[in-house]
This record gives C-alpha cells, structure tokens and sequence, in this order.
C-alpha cells in the first residue's frame, strides 16, 4: 500500500488526536483495577491473590456483553460518516436495551462462584475471598455496561473528551472508596476484599452518571422520537450480527488469561499473587494499543461510510505502525525494571521473586499484544467480526492456553510456563489478524446496513 507523504502525515495526526484521548480513557479504567491490586497487596497477600481472581472472573464474564455492544463502534461510525442520523440514532438506542437486558445474566452467574472455584482446585482461602469480592461487583454491571454503549458510540464520531473526565472522576471516586472500605477508615469497618470490590461498582455507576452529564449536548444527536425501535425484534438483528462475533473474539482473549490465572491458582496462592502482579502490569500496557485499536475502529468506519478505501487503508497502516511502536516502548520497561515493577504492588518477599520472574516474559510478547489489538480494531471498524474471531480461537485457545498449561505442569516450569504460552498465542494471533487486515484492505468494503 502506496500513501502520500501528505495524506500519511495529516492520517497520524489525526489519530494521534483521537487515540491520545481514548488510551488516556483506557488507562483509566485500568488504573482502578491496579489501585484495588496495589491496596489489597497492602492489606495481604491472601487478599491480593483473591481480589486478583476475583477482578479476572468478574471481567471474564463481563466481556462478552461488553464485546457485543462494541458493535456500535463499527455501525455507529459508519451511519455518521454517512450523515444518516437516524440509523445512528436506532443503533445507539438499541444497544442501550441490550445492555440491561445482558447484565442480568452476567449478575446471576456472580452470585456464588465457590462450587467452580472448588473444582478448579483453588485454595480454600482464596474461594471464599474470590466469591465474596464477585457478589459484591454485582451493582455495577449495569452501570459498566451502560458506559460502554455511550463510551464507543460517542467515541465512534470522534468525541473523547466525556469519556475522559467520566473516568477520571470514577478513578478519584475508586482511590478513596478502597481506602475507606478495604482498611476500615472514616468509622468504617475493614471489608478487605468485599471493600474493593464495593468500591468499583460504585466508581462505575459515578462514572456514567458524569459521562452523561458531560455529554449530554452531543448524546441529543443520538435520541429520535421514533418508539418502534424497542418493540421490533428484528431491528436488533445487525447490532447482533456484528456484536455477537466481536464478543466471541474478545472473550476468547480474555478467558485465555483468566484461564491461565486459574491454571497458576493451581500452583499455590504465592505463584497465583505474582502472577496477578505481571497480569496487572500486562493489562495496563496493554490500553495503549487497546486505545489505538478504538480510535483505529473510528477513523477506518468513518472512511468506509464515506466510501473512501484510501482513507481506511491510511487509518490501517497508521494504527498499526503506532501500536507496534508503543508496546516496544513498553517492552523494554518490563525487561529492564522488573524488581521495581514488582515492589510497587507489595512488600512480600515471595512474591516479589515470582513476579520479578514473570514479567520478563510479559515483556516479550508486548509487539504481539499490541498487534493483535489494534489488527482487531482496524477490522472492527470495517464490520468485518466472524473471520476474527476464529482467528482469535486458533491462537488463544488452540495454541497458548494449551501449550501454557503444558508447560505449567508437564514440563514443570510453573508460572513461567503458563506465560511462555501465553506468549506463543498471542504471536499466533498477531500474525494471523494482521494477514487478515491485509486481504480485507486490498479491497473494497461495503458499509453495513439495517432494517428501519
């Protein structure tokens, strides 16, 4: 693919503008879950490796729904890079109806987690922690939901700012509720990990309560006065046909590292604390690209709305060369400063050393996490979400889950082996989602359409 030096240029800093906000967004939101592991690795090392559970199963079994309703980044994109205004409005509608109706699955499994923890041979400490912190998050599903359905459809006509300001106040909101709640300040008494989890079903429905009054002015653009959207089951059908892929390929990702964690649980609480503290560090690098796959989602369906190819394959490119850039950046850190990474999370002595061990390892798959997100986004933003996700299936879960767990036990590495596997599955991934974006980009790809 031939670009203009001109068109290239104004292409990156476009996505510059709209990425930088949206990675800010994305940090934020993973700043909560590395606040809850630093003060619960404060509190104790039992708790931290339940918390740590906890926040993967909670997460584990909101991303589906959350996949799912990323479908409105591609088809709200693409409806207003079009101009057509009232498909933007009916998708943006319908995927707020989804949402409720999604969280009430996703609450019912929360409630008692301990018969499954107990089959997979967790410590009986961390059970009992693990399942009190998930039937504490159960208030904030909802709210987490919600804003995800204004979060990408605001993001998806290039409006970022809300977002930012919303998580930035859940985040200040997060800080003192865990300081309040997991060590017992203020007259309160010491929940520990019951505390944490409160404290992040809270800041979530303070985050959507500010997202929405930040931005209710542009939110006007997406409220018609048409009532049949709710009654019409059929008019549900495009958001699912797109979403309900996008959410098969994010939770395939998602639950490799989940299962991966209960593998290490497997090991012992002390292997499964480190590995929370590598885990966490992995989540938060990988927001950047994570950002940058939302902003490229954005920019490559606007230009197909507008139906220009060159345009989309520019967006490609750029998003791509920029993730692969930053996840270097971030590579590096994890090999060079693992022991001061390590301490920041917890004085613990043994935990330290498993983490200092770990997150070498996590710094060499850096590039293919980063790749393989932003690979998705680009092909996110052009509606294209089966394909994906069986590439997704092959390197996650037919690769790294498996030769992690080899490794793990057979081979006698523990927890190291877990992440060498992880590593040879997102390669794999990486390479396949990225062959994938060069065949749909040599093309021409149609903008994707719904019933009234």
């Amino acid at each position: 693919m031939g670009f203009e030096r001109a068109a290239l240029g104004e292409e990156i800093r476009a996505m510059v503008r709209l990425a930088a906000p949206v990675v800010a967004v994305q940090l934020g939101l993973v700043a909560m879950g590395v606040v809850d592991t630093m003060m619960l690795g404060r509190y104790s090392a039992a708790a931290l490796a339940a918390g740590g559970l906890g926040n993967s199963i909670g997460f584990g079994l909101l991303v589906f729904p959350m996949g799912l309703l990323m479908a409105v980044d591609p088809l709200i994109a693409q409806a207003y890079g079009a101009g057509d205004r009232s498909a933007l409005s009916r998708r943006f509608r319908r995927a707020l109806a989804l949402a409720a109706v999604l969280a009430v699955p996703v609450s019912l499994a929360m409630w008692d987690a301990r018969p499954l923890l107990r089959r997979l041979g967790q410590d009986p400490a961390v059970i009992a922690g693990c399942s009190d912190y998930l039937r504490a998050l159960i208030p904030g599903n909802a709210a987490f939901l919600w804003f995800v359905v204004v979060r990408q459809s605001l993001q998806a006509t290039g409006r970022v700012r809300p977002a930012l300001t919303a998580v930035l106040s859940g985040n200040a909101v997060n800080v003192l509720a865990n300081w309040v709640l997991i060590f017992g300040r203020l007259g309160f008494p010491a929940l520990g990990v019951t505390g944490s989890a409160a404290a992040t079903a809270l800041s979530r429905w303070v985050s959507l309560v500010v997202l929405i009054a930040d931005a209710r002015r542009p939110l006007a653009a997406f409220w018609d006065r048409t009532p049949a959207w709710l009654r019409r089951w059929s008019s549900y059908r495009t958001i699912l046909a797109v979403g309900i892929p996008i959410g098969i390929h994010v939770t395939l990702e998602v639950w490799m590292f989940t299962g991966a964690t209960l593998i290490v649980g497997m090991v012992g609480p002390i292997a499964l604390a480190g590995h929370q503290i590598a885990l966490n560090m992995a989540a938060l690098t990988f927001m950047v690209p994570w950002g940058i796959s939302g902003a490229a989602a954005a920019r490559v369906g606007q230009a197909i709305g507008r139906g220009d190819m060159a345009a989309a394959r520019r967006a490609a490119a750029v998003a791509m060369g920029l993730g692969t850039a930053v996840m270097t950046v971030s590579a590096a850190a994890f090999l060079s400063f693992p022991l001061g990474l390590a301490r920041a999370y917890t004085p613990d002595a043994e935990v330290i050393r498993v983490a200092v061990g770990l997150l070498p390892i996590a710094g060499l798959f850096q590039v293919a996490d980063g790749l393989q997100a932003v690979a998705g986004g680009v092909l996110r933003g052009a509606a294209d979400t089966r394909i994906p996700a069986v590439l997704a299936l092959l390197g996650y879960w037919l690769v790294g889950l498996p030769a992690g767990y080899y490794l793990t036990f057979p081979a006698g590495m523990g927890a190291r082996g877990m992440w060498v596997g992880l590593s040879l599955g997102l390669g794999s991934a990486a390479i396949l989602l990225t062959l994938r974006v060069i065949a749909r980009m040599r093309g021409t790809i149609a903008p994707v359409t719904d019933p009234a």
